[in-house]
C-alpha cells in the first residue's frame, strides 16, 4: 500500500510504501502528485520511504517508476530513497546513471536527515 508523508515543505512530495504495492496504486497516486510537484516548482524534491520488502511490489510497478522517471526527465532535483532493504537501494543506485538529478540512499533510522536533505534548495 501508498500513503502520502504529510507535513513535508511545500517544495517536497513524499510516498510511503509498505505491505503489498500494486502498479496501479503506485502509477495513479506519484503521476498525479509528481504532476502537481512540477506545475508547482518546475522540479522534483522527492522522498520514498520503503518500508517493505521487494518481494512485495508488482513486477510492473519497476516498469511504471522508470515511465514516471522518464515523463519528468530533465525535472528531477533530489531523491532520497530510504529503506532498510538492500536490494531496493541497490536497485535505486540505478537511477543515477538513467535519470539527471540528485539521489541518495538513507536507512530507515536516518529519515530526519532524509527530509533535511531532500528539502535542501
Amino acid at each position: 500500500m501508498l500513503r502520502l508523508i504529510i507535513d513535508l515543505p511545500p517544495h517536497v512530495a513524499g510516498i510511503h510504501a509498505y505491505d503489498l504495492v500494486t502498479e496501479q496504486d503506485y502509477l495513479t497516486l506519484l503521476a498525479g502528485l509528481l504532476d502537481e510537484l512540477v506545475r508547482k516548482n518546475g522540479k522534483i524534491n522527492f522522498i520514498l520511504v520503503l518500508e517493505t520488502e521487494i518481494k512485495n511490489f508488482a513486477s510492473g510497478m519497476w516498469c511504471g517508476n522508470v515511465k514516471i522517471g522518464l515523463k519528468h526527465f530533465f525535472r528531477w532535483h533530489k531523491v532520497a530513497i530510504v529503506s532498510d532493504e538492500s536490494g531496493i537501494r541497490g536497485y535505486s543506485d540505478l537511477f543515477k546513471y538513467i535519470i539527471p538529478g540528485r539521489f541518495k540512499n538513507f536507512p530507515l533510522k536516518k529519515m530526519d536527515e532524509a527530509i533535511i536533505w531532500a528539502s535542501k534548495k
